[in-house]
C-alpha cells in the first residue's frame, strides 16, 4: 500500500505538491520580478485579513452576539493596562518579573498583543483611558523596552523553552506589528524591521535564520505555527521572498505522512487513516492537532483574495482532517483524553479543546463547496446540542467566528447531525489508538509500540504517566457531565498504578522532579539537556518496546491486541546505554486482545505477570464520581447468590449504577482470578499531577474492580467483558452466552458472539494458530463475520506493520469472493478457502473480502 499516493487528500496530491509550491519558492528565490503586478496589493490584503480575523470588522462587531467577545477584549486590555501602570523593577507588567524567565517574557509580548487588539476592534472594546493612539504607543514603547532590555540581545536570550523563542514570543509579537503597523510607521519606522531581525536570529533550530524542513522542530503544527509567523512579517516588511517561501513551506504540512516514504524524515502531521503525530511519536491529536487544524484555516483566511494558493488547497485538506482525525474523537462535545498528550494533566477541559475545533469548523464552513459547507455546519450544531458544556463564542479567537456560529445556530434550515455515523469502529493504527462508538456510548482504548510512545510527560505536565499507554481505556457515557468522570480530576484521583484497563507492578515510582530535582534529565555530557533527542526519547514520551500493537476492522466491529513490555528507557538501561543515576522502571507482562462489539467489549489477557517477582495489578475499570454521587454496586457470585458491595469474591457480574448521572456499566467475569471492588473517597491536589496547576483539592468517589495477583505468582490469565449501561437482566443473561472464549494464550486469544455470527481472533507468534473455524498463519489480526443466509464477510491486518503476507484459511465448505480488496487474493484448498493478503507497507491498515459459497 503507497500511502503518499492518496496524499494531500481530496485536493493536493503528493505528486503535484512541488507543482503547487514551486512557484513560491521560485519568488522566495527571486526569480519573480519584485515590481510585478498585485503584490503590494496582496500584502495589504494579507494584513486587511489579519486585522479582520483578530479583531473583526464594524460589520461583525455590530453584531449582538459578538458584543461578548468584545467585552472581553476590552476587559482583558484594561486589566493588561493596570498591570502595566502597576509595574515594579524588573518588570513590565505588575507580578511578572522579567530577566531570567522566558515563560515570563513571553507573557509579557502577549500582554501588549491583547492591549494593542483592544485599540484595533471597532465597536466599543477600546480599552481606554486616552484615546487609541495614546494607547497604541504606550504598546510600541513597551514593545521598544523588551526589545532593547530582554530580547534583542541574542547572547543573552533563548534560555529555557526553545518553543517560547522560535513560536510563543514570534506570535503575539508578529500580531502585534500587523495590528500596529500605521501606527508604526508613523512612530517608530525602524522598530518593525528590528524586531523581525530578532525573530529570525531566534530561529537556532532553523538555517539561515528561516526554516529548515530537515530540522525536527519545525514539523507539523510547530511548522504551521512559523510560517504563519512568516507570512504576516512579509506583509509588513513588503518581502515578498519571506511571503513566498513562507506559503510553500506550510503547504507542505499537507501532505499525508507515508511512513515508508518520509520527507524530511518527518513523522509529524496527519497519517491515511486519520491518525496525527507530533514530537514523532506522540498521538496529538487533541492538543497540537487542534493547533494545526486552526492554524492552517486561519492561513486560508489570510490569503484569502490574493494570488497566493487559494483557500481551497489547504481548506479542502483541513475538511478531511475534521471528518476522518477529529469527529471520531469528539464525544459529545469532549476530546477524548488518548489524543491529548501531556494535555490530560490541564485544567482544561476536553469540552474547551472542542471549542477550537468547533471555531475551526465554524470558519471552514466558509470557505468549502456547498455540500461540504452543509455537513459541516450541521456537525457544528450537533456539537452544540450534544455537549455539556456547549462551546462559548466569546473565547474564540476571531469576532468573525463568533457572527459565523451565530448564523449557523439561527439557521432553522440546518438540523443536527453527526460526521460520525451512529455505530463507527475506527483503527488509529499509525498513532496506536483505537474508538469504537455506539448510540449511547464510546469506548477509546491507548496502546504503545516500537512506533509510539507510552505517554508524554514534559515541562512539569502530567508527572505520574507510566501506564497510559499500557491498555489504558476510557468509558465515555451519554448524557454524562465528562467533567465528573474524566478530565484532570480522574488522573488527580485514580491511582496511576490502576488506570482503567492497565496491567501494572504493585511498587511506588517517583516523578521527574522528584527524581532529578528539575523539569528534565540534566547531563549535557551525556546528551541530556532540556531540548535534546536523548531527553525526547527517553524522559518526555519513550516508545514501548513490545512488537506488537494494532488490529483488524470489519464494519462497525473491531479488534485490538498488545503485547505489553517495558519502554524504551528501561530496555536502553539494562543494555548499559544510559548513565548510571538514569532512573528506569521495569514494567509488568501482559498480551492483551480488546474485542469490540455492539453490546460489550471483551477483554482477555494472558501472560500476565511480573519476571521479577513482584506483586501486579490489573484493573478491569475505574471510574470517578463526585461525592455526593450516589453509586450502587451490585452483583451476582458465580453460584447465583447476590451480592453487593466491595470486597473479593467470585463474581459473575457486577453492576455500577450512578443513579445521580442516570449511568451504569456491567462487567462480565468470563474466566480468572477473583475480582477485587474497591469504594472510596480520594481528596487530592490537582497539582499532584502537574506543577503548574492551582494546589487546590478535589475529593471523587473512586470505584475500581480490579484482578489482584501476588508476589512471586506465575503468569496468569483472565477475560472479561464491559457492558456499558447494563441492566442486572442482561448481565444474567451473560450466563448462557452470547459471548465464549475459544481460545486465551499468549500465542492465540478469540472470541464468539453467537448473536453476531461473528469470530474475531488475535495472533501473536509464527506458527499456524486455530481458533473455531479459522486458521491464521503468524501474528495477526481476524474478524470473521457469517450471516444466516450464508454470507461470509472477513477483515484482516497485520498488527506487527512488518509482514508481507498474511494467509488465513476458512474451513468448511468452499466459498468464492463477490468483493475483496485488491490485496486480498481467495483460493480453495482442501478442507476450506485461503485468503492470502498482502500486507507490505500497510501499516496495520486492514483488508476485507465478501464471500459466499460455491
Amino acid at each position: 500500500m503507497q500511502i503518499s499516493r492518496r496524499a494531500l487528500l481530496s485536493i493536493v496530491p503528493a505528486a503535484s505538491l512541488s507543482a503547487v509550491a514551486g512557484p513560491w519558492r521560485a519568488r522566495a528565490a527571486g526569480r519573480r520580478d519584485a515590481a510585478a503586478p498585485g503584490t503590494a496589493a496582496d500584502h495589504a490584503t494579507v494584513i486587511d485579513n489579519a486585522v479582520a480575523v483578530l479583531a473583526g470588522t464594524a460589520e461583525s462587531n455590530a453584531r449582538p452576539e459578538v458584543a461578548a467577545k468584545l467585552t472581553a477584549i476590552g476587559r482583558t486590555a484594561r486589566t493588561r493596562l493596570a498591570a502595566l501602570d502597576g509595574a515594579g523593577p524588573g518588570e513590565l507588567f505588575s507580578g511578572v518579573p522579567l530577566g531570567t524567565s522566558d515563560a515570563n517574557l513571553t507573557t509579557s509580548f502577549q500582554y501588549l498583543y491583547e492591549i494593542a487588539l483592544a485599540t484595533r476592534a471597532p465597536g466599543g472594546a477600546a480599552p481606554g483611558p486616552g484615546d487609541d493612539t495614546a494607547v497604541r504607543r504606550r504598546v510600541i514603547d513597551g514593545l521598544v523596552r523588551l526589545h532593547d532590555d530582554y530580547y534583542g540581545d541574542q547572547a543573552k536570550g533563548y534560555y529555557g523553552n526553545w518553543f517560547n523563542w522560535e513560536i510563543g514570543i514570534s506570535t503575539h509579537l508578529t500580531r502585534t506589528l500587523v495590528l500596529l503597523k500605521d501606527e508604526l510607521a508613523a512612530y517608530r519606522p525602524d522598530l518593525t524591521a528590528t524586531c523581525v531581525a530578532s525573530m529570525d536570529a531566534y530561529l537556532r533550530n532553523g538555517k539561515d535564520g528561516d526554516v529548515d524542513l530537515d530540522s525536527r522542530f519545525h514539523t507539523g503544527a510547530n511548522l504551521a505555527d512559523i510560517t504563519t509567523n512568516r507570512v504576516l512579517q512579509g506583509a509588513v516588511l513588503g518581502d515578498e521572498a519571506r511571503i513566498g517561501k513562507a506559503v510553500a513551506d506550510q503547504l507542505t504540512v499537507l501532505a499525508t505522512i507515508d511512513p515508508y516514504q518520509l520527507r524530511h524524515h518527518v513523522t509529524d502531521g496527519f497519517y491515511a487513516d486519520g491518525s496525527f503525530l507530533q514530537h514523532a511519536s506522540v498521538a496529538y491529536t487533541g492538543s497540537y492537532g487542534k493547533g494545526l487544524l486552526t492554524r492552517v484555516v486561519q492561513t486560508a483566511k489570510l490569503l484569502q483574495g490574493t494570488a497566493y494558493p487559494r483557500g481551497g488547497d489547504l481548506v479542502g485538506t483541513a475538511r478531511d482532517w475534521v471528518v476522518r482525525g477529529f469527529a471520531p474523537l469528539v464525544f459529545e462535545g469532549w476530546m477524548m483524553e488518548i489524543v491529548k498528550g501531556r494535555g490530560v494533566s490541564r485544567t482544561t477541559t476536553g469540552y474547551a479543546d472542542v471549542a477550537e475545533v468547533v471555531e475551526a469548523v465554524v470558519d471552514l464552513s466558509a470557505h468549502v463547496a456547498e455540500a461540504d459547507a452543509t455537513a459541516l455546519q450541521r456537525y457544528v450544531k450537533f456539537v452544540r446540542e450534544t455537549s455539556r458544556a456547549a462551546p462559548d463564542p466569546a473565547r474564540f479567537v476571531s469576532p468573525l467566528s463568533v457572527a459565523r456560529y451565530a448564523d449557523i445556530l439561527a439557521d432553522t434550515r440546518i438540523p443536527a447531525e453527526d460526521l460520525n455515523p451512529p455505530e463507527r469502529h475506527v483503527a488509529f493504527n499509525a498513532m496506536d489508538k483505537t474508538v469504537h462508538r455506539r448510540p449511547g456510548f464510546a469506548f477509546a482504548l491507548a496502546r504503545s509500540s516500537p512506533r509510539i510512545s507510552k505517554y508524554e510527560y514534559m515541562n512539569g505536565e502530567n508527572l505520574m504517566p507510566w501506564f497510559q499507554g499500557d491498555g489504558a481505556h476510557y468509558l465515555y457515557l451519554s448524557g454524562q457531565d465528562q467533567t465528573q468522570a474524566y478530565g484532570v480530576d480522574y488522573f488527580a484521583t485514580v491511582s496511576p498504578y490502576r488506570l482503567a484497563g492497565v496491567t501494572a507492578p504493585v511498587e511506588t515510582r517517583r516523578t521527574v522532579p522528584e527524581l532529578y530535582g528539575g523539569l528534565w534529565y540534566d547531563n549535557p555530557e551525556r546528551g541530556f539537556t532540556s531540548s535534546s533527542e536523548s531527553q525526547n526519547t527517553y524522559v518526555y514520551f519513550p516508545r514501548g518496546a513490545g512488537g506488537l500493537s494494532g488490529g483488524a476492522r470489519l464494519g462497525a466491529y473491531g479488534t485490538a491486541g498488545l503485547v505489553q513490555a517495558d519502554d524504551a528507557a528501561y530496555a536502553a538501561k539494562r543494555a548499559g546505554a544510559l548513565p548510571d543515576d538514569f532512573v528506569a522502571y521495569r514494567n509488568a507482562r501482559a498480551t492483551k486482545s480488546w474485542f469490540m462489539l455492539d453490546d460489550e467489549i471483551v477483554v482477555l489477557a494472558a501472560g500476565v505477570g511480573d519476571p521479577a517477582g513482584r506483586a501486579v495489578t490489573t484493573t478491569v475499570d475505574s471510574r470517578v464520581a463526585p461525592p455526593s454521587n450516589a453509586i450502587a454496586l451490585t452483583g451476582r457470585l458465580r453460584d447465583g447468590t447476590p451480592w453487593s458491595g466491595t470486597g473479593t469474591a467470585p463474581l459473575a457480574w457486577l453492576r455500577y449504577a450512578d443513579a445521580t448521572q442516570g449511568t451504569a456499566v456491567g462487567y462480565v467475569f468470563l474466566a480468572g482470578r477473583r475480582p477485587t471492588v474497591a469504594l472510596d473517597t480520594v481528596t487530592r491536589s490537582r497539582r499532584a499531577v502537574r506543577l503548574s496547576n492551582p494546589d487546590a483539592p478535589v475529593t471523587r468517589q473512586v470505584f475500581s474492580v480490579s484482578v489482584e495477583q501476588p508476589a512471586g505468582a506465575p503468569p496468569d490469565s483472565m477475560a472479561y467483558a464491559l457492558v456499558p449501561h447494563a441492566s442486572e437482566g442482561q448481565l444474567m443473561a451473560y450466563a448462557h452466552g452470547p459471548v465464549s472464549v475459544l481460545a486465551n494464550t499468549a500465542r492465540v486469544q478469540a472470541v464468539r458472539h453467537r448473536g453476531l455470527g461473528l469470530t474475531a481472533v488475535n495472533t501473536f507468534a509464527p506458527g499456524t494458530h486455530r481458533a473455531g473455524p479459522l486458521w491464521i498463519d503468524g501474528p495477526a489480526s481476524v474478524i470473521l463475520r457469517e450471516t444466516p443466509g450464508g454470507a461470509v464477510s472477513l477483515a484482516v491486518s497485520d498488527p506487527t506493520t512488518e509482514r508481507d503476507t498474511v494467509s488465513v484459511v476458512i474451513r468448511g465448505r468452499a466459498l468464492r469472493a463477490e468483493t475483496a480488496d485488491e490485496a486480498v487474493r481467495v483460493d480453495r484448498v482442501p478442507g476450506g478457502t485461503r485468503l492470502r493478503v498482502t500486507t507490505r507497507h500497510a501499516y496495520g491498515r486492514s483488508f476485507t473480502a465478501a464471500l459466499r459459497g460455491r
